[in-house]
Protein backbone atom coordinates (compact mmCIF):
# COMPACT_ATOMS: atom_id res chain seq x y z
CA UNK A 1 0.00 0.00 0.00
CA UNK A 2 1.39 3.57 -0.69
CA UNK A 3 2.18 6.08 1.95
CA UNK A 4 2.01 9.57 1.94
CA UNK A 5 4.30 12.10 3.56
CA UNK A 6 2.47 15.38 5.54
CA UNK A 7 3.61 17.49 2.06
CA UNK A 8 2.16 14.91 -0.12
CA UNK A 9 -0.91 14.34 1.70
CA UNK A 10 -1.53 18.24 2.48
CA UNK A 11 -1.67 19.04 -1.32
CA UNK A 12 -4.33 16.14 -1.78
CA UNK A 13 -6.60 17.49 0.68
CA UNK A 14 -6.17 20.97 -0.52
CA UNK A 15 -4.41 22.24 2.62
CA UNK A 16 -0.85 23.63 4.11
CA UNK A 17 1.53 21.29 5.37
CA UNK A 18 1.51 22.76 8.90
CA UNK A 19 -2.62 22.26 8.97
CA UNK A 20 -1.91 18.59 7.76
CA UNK A 21 0.40 18.15 10.43
CA UNK A 22 -1.62 19.82 12.98
CA UNK A 23 -4.18 17.61 12.07
CA UNK A 24 -1.73 14.24 12.73
CA UNK A 25 -0.18 15.71 16.02
CA UNK A 26 -4.05 16.06 17.08
CA UNK A 27 -4.94 12.51 16.03
CA UNK A 28 -7.32 13.22 12.97
CA UNK A 29 -5.00 11.36 11.14
CA UNK A 30 -2.44 8.20 11.98
CA UNK A 31 0.86 8.33 10.91
CA UNK A 32 4.12 6.18 11.13
CA UNK A 33 7.40 6.75 10.58
CA UNK A 34 9.52 5.65 7.84
CA UNK A 35 13.19 4.39 8.10
CA UNK A 36 14.56 7.89 7.61
CA UNK A 37 12.09 9.31 10.44
CA UNK A 38 9.59 10.94 7.92
CA UNK A 39 6.32 10.94 8.94
CA UNK A 40 4.04 8.38 6.63
CA UNK A 41 0.81 8.40 6.39
CA UNK A 42 -1.19 5.03 4.87
CA UNK A 43 -2.82 5.36 1.79
CA UNK A 44 -6.08 3.93 3.24
CA UNK A 45 -6.35 5.97 6.33
CA UNK A 46 -5.44 9.24 3.95
CA UNK A 47 -8.12 8.38 1.45
CA UNK A 48 -10.75 7.96 4.50
CA UNK A 49 -9.54 11.15 6.16
CA UNK A 50 -10.20 12.96 3.09
CA UNK A 51 -13.58 11.98 2.73
CA UNK A 52 -14.49 12.95 6.13
CA UNK A 53 -12.32 16.55 5.44
CA UNK A 54 -14.47 16.61 2.28
CA UNK A 55 -18.06 16.24 4.04
CA UNK A 56 -16.95 18.41 6.83
CA UNK A 57 -15.94 21.39 4.03
CA UNK A 58 -19.19 21.54 2.23
CA UNK A 59 -20.59 24.47 4.45
CA UNK A 60 -17.97 25.84 6.05
CA UNK A 61 -17.32 28.51 4.25
CA UNK A 62 -13.89 27.92 3.11
CA UNK A 63 -12.47 28.75 -0.40
CA UNK A 64 -12.68 25.72 -2.61
CA UNK A 65 -9.83 23.86 -3.58
CA UNK A 66 -9.10 24.27 -7.50
CA UNK A 67 -6.73 23.29 -9.73
CA UNK A 68 -5.50 24.26 -13.62
CA UNK A 69 -6.67 23.13 -16.84
CA UNK A 70 -9.67 21.25 -14.73
CA UNK A 71 -7.43 18.59 -13.60
CA UNK A 72 -8.09 17.55 -10.22
CA UNK A 73 -5.40 16.29 -8.18
CA UNK A 74 -6.34 13.47 -5.22
CA UNK A 75 -7.05 10.30 -3.84
CA UNK A 76 -9.14 7.28 -4.53
CA UNK A 77 -11.34 6.91 -2.41
CA UNK A 78 -14.06 4.21 -3.34
CA UNK A 79 -13.67 1.38 -6.65
CA UNK A 80 -16.51 -0.58 -7.37
CA UNK A 81 -16.17 -3.10 -10.22
CA UNK A 82 -18.77 -4.35 -12.18
CA UNK A 83 -18.73 -7.26 -14.64
CA UNK A 84 -17.97 -4.53 -17.37
CA UNK A 85 -17.80 -1.34 -15.90
CA UNK A 86 -16.34 0.28 -13.17
CA UNK A 87 -17.11 3.27 -10.86
CA UNK A 88 -14.00 5.23 -9.27
CA UNK A 89 -14.22 7.97 -6.81
CA UNK A 90 -11.63 10.71 -6.24
CA UNK A 91 -11.53 12.73 -3.50
CA UNK A 92 -9.67 16.17 -3.98
CA UNK A 93 -9.34 18.70 -1.06
CA UNK A 94 -13.13 19.43 -0.60
CA UNK A 95 -14.11 17.83 -4.13
CA UNK A 96 -15.48 14.42 -4.99
CA UNK A 97 -15.69 13.38 -8.07
CA UNK A 98 -16.84 9.91 -9.43
CA UNK A 99 -15.94 8.39 -12.80
CA UNK A 100 -17.66 5.58 -14.87
CA UNK A 101 -15.52 3.61 -16.80
CA UNK A 102 -14.78 0.44 -17.93
CA UNK A 103 -13.91 -2.11 -15.87
CA UNK A 104 -10.91 -3.15 -17.92
CA UNK A 105 -9.56 0.23 -17.54
CA UNK A 106 -9.53 0.41 -13.58
CA UNK A 107 -7.75 -3.03 -14.06
CA UNK A 108 -4.75 -1.55 -16.58
CA UNK A 109 -4.52 1.62 -14.62
CA UNK A 110 -4.09 -0.26 -11.18
CA UNK A 111 -6.75 1.74 -9.88
CA UNK A 112 -7.30 0.84 -5.74
CA UNK A 113 -8.59 2.77 -2.72
CA UNK A 114 -5.36 4.88 -1.15
CA UNK A 115 -3.76 5.60 -4.48
CA UNK A 116 -3.03 8.68 -5.97
CA UNK A 117 -4.88 10.00 -8.65
CA UNK A 118 -5.74 13.09 -10.95
CA UNK A 119 -9.42 13.29 -12.65
CA UNK A 120 -9.46 15.12 -15.55
CA UNK A 121 -12.70 16.72 -16.42
CA UNK A 122 -13.80 17.98 -19.53
CA UNK A 123 -17.67 18.60 -20.16
CA UNK A 124 -19.34 16.14 -18.93
CA UNK A 125 -16.62 13.45 -18.68
CA UNK A 126 -14.33 13.01 -15.92
CA UNK A 127 -11.02 10.89 -16.85
CA UNK A 128 -8.39 9.98 -14.65
CA UNK A 129 -5.04 9.91 -14.95
CA UNK A 130 -2.46 7.60 -12.75
CA UNK A 131 0.48 9.91 -10.79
Amino acid sequence: MQSYTIGQAARLLGVSSDTARRWADAGRVTTHRDENGRRLIDGRDLAAFSVEVGQGAAGDGEEAYTSARNAFPGIVTAVKLGDVAAQVEIQAGPHRLVSLLTREAVEELGLEVGMQATARVKSTSVHIDVT
